[in-house]
């Protein structure tokens, strides 16, 4: 019984650390490692089925039963909408399997974002607010 108690007290430390981990992590931007001139992790106008923004593209991977997406598309249409030069394009992640891949994506929402030359600079995943999206976009668009 006594290994039963300090089982489930480990199992309730573990899931604890974890959640406040997953809530510390998501949403919040990360840089790449591209270089300046890089075009390795770049996305096209093609490949985006849109022109990109004339400073920065954000690029959403969204899935329809996802709420966190429905949540984050509102913040990134709301920074587009009053950032000039910014575009938001989302991206169904069923019927982008291609993309999905090369960018890694391990769930949606995940967020990229693309300088004027289509480069992923920064990219995160889950939810994200305002504040998160136009601290990644000012180290961009500067």
């Amino acid at each position: 019984m006594n290994q039963g108690v300090v089982a489930l007290v480990a199992v309730v430390v573990l899931a604890t650390a974890f959640g406040l981990w997953r809530r510390f992590s998501d949403g919040r931007f990360r840089a790449t490692d591209n270089g300046a001139n890089s075009t390795t992790d770049a996305l096209t106008a093609g490949e985006l089925g849109q022109s990109l923004g004339e400073r920065a593209t954000l690029v959403q991977f969204s899935s329809e039963f996802c709420a966190p997406c429905r949540a984050t598309r509102v913040v990134l249409n709301e920074v587009a909408e009053h950032t000039p030069g910014v575009r938001h394009v989302e991206l169904d992640a069923e019927t982008h399997l291609e993309l999905i891949r090369r960018f890694d994506v391990r769930r949606t929402p995940t967020l990229l974002v693309l300088d004027s030359l289509g480069v992923v600079r920064h990219r995160a995943a889950g939810a994200t607010d305002r504040a998160h999206v136009l601290s990644a976009l000012a180290s961009v668009t500067s």
